[in-house]
């Protein structure tokens, strides 16, 4: 489940890093770009990505029995609540017609977005510390 999670993470955070890029260049639209054709994909799979994190970590928390629990959860409700806000700015600049650089430009600034990479970032690092301390524990009962 925590590489799942880890999946996931990489996939917004790698769309967030092509943002970055396609928004310096100063395109009006997507098209007669090589990036300009990528953009929705990367936001395609971002939503695809985002929608399915606050699950997993649900999950993960439920098969994992993380304590203390009640901390867990109050965060994971945080990370549904900026996924959802997320998931309605991405979907929104999905549904123009065009998409310029200047309005990823806005979307990578968007308060929402900023939020969720922060979870995800702290998120990142909680899975993999306890990834190392399950692999630890798990090493030291064979002993």
């Amino acid at each position: 489940m925590l590489a799942d999670i880890s999946e996931l993470c990489d996939t917004i955070e790698e769309c967030y890093e092509f943002m970055l890029a396609y928004a310096a260049q100063g395109l009006r639209n997507e098209e007669g770009s090589k990036s300009g054709g990528q953009i929705r994909e990367y936001l395609d799979r971002a939503v695809k990505a985002i929608a399915g994190l606050a699950e997993s970590w649900a999950t993960a928390l439920k098969q994992e029995h993380w304590e203390p629990a009640e901390r867990y959860q109050a965060f994971f409700q945080v990370l549904a609540r900026d996924a959802h806000d997320s998931l309605a700015a991405i979907e929104l600049v999905l549904a123009q017609p065009a998409i310029s650089s200047q309005l990823i430009d806005n979307l990578n600034a968007s308060i929402h977005l900023r939020a969720l990479l922060t979870d995800l970032f702290l998120v990142s690092e909680i899975a993999e510390t306890q990834r190392v301390s399950g692999n630890s524990a798990e090493l030291n009962s064979k002993k």
